[in-house]
């Protein structure tokens, strides 16, 4: 009797609408931070096993940043200071005169880091204020009234 071949297709895409997407590509990069201190520490990261579903594994996250950073749109200073406050578990706080230029670094990269993250579907929530494209009105910006003004 021959075996049948069975695909598991309708399981994972039912399983993808059950997942929940990051709201900011900061939220997605903290998690993936705390899943691989975790995963060094001993820890199995096992897929559908966290208290919400997510669209990813630690490591697509990695993936993004990794091409980012051969397209030599992230350079190794923001893989540092992503490093150290996705290990701290939160992001730099520009209101300390120390943290500051961190925080530079940090919006920058996850600024750079947020489109690919959701041409994936690992993020969803709404575009972060200040990034790249912003679409301004030239007569709200210069204070004029529209044509012959």
């Amino acid at each position: 009797m021959p075996a049948a071949l069975r695909t598991n297709s309708a399981s994972v895409l039912s399983s993808m609408a059950k997942t929940e997407p990051f709201d900011s590509a900061e939220e997605a990069w903290i998690w993936t931070m705390a899943a691989l201190t975790a995963r060094r520490d001993g820890a199995r990261v096992v897929a559908g096993a966290g208290r919400k579903m997510r669209p990813c594994e630690p490591d697509d996250v990695v993936k993004c940043l990794d091409r980012l950073y051969r397209q030599r749109r992230i350079d190794l200073v923001h893989a540092r200071i992503m490093r150290i406050w996705g290990e701290r578990g939160v992001a730099p706080d520009p209101r300390h005169l120390g943290e500051r230029n961190d925080w530079r670094v940090w919006s920058e990269a996850m600024q750079r880091l947020d489109w690919p993250l959701r041409m994936k579907g690992i993020v969803a929530g709404a575009p972060r204020a200040g990034g790249m494209a912003e679409v301004v009105e030239l007569a709200a910006r210069f204070g004029g009234g529209g044509e012959g003004a």
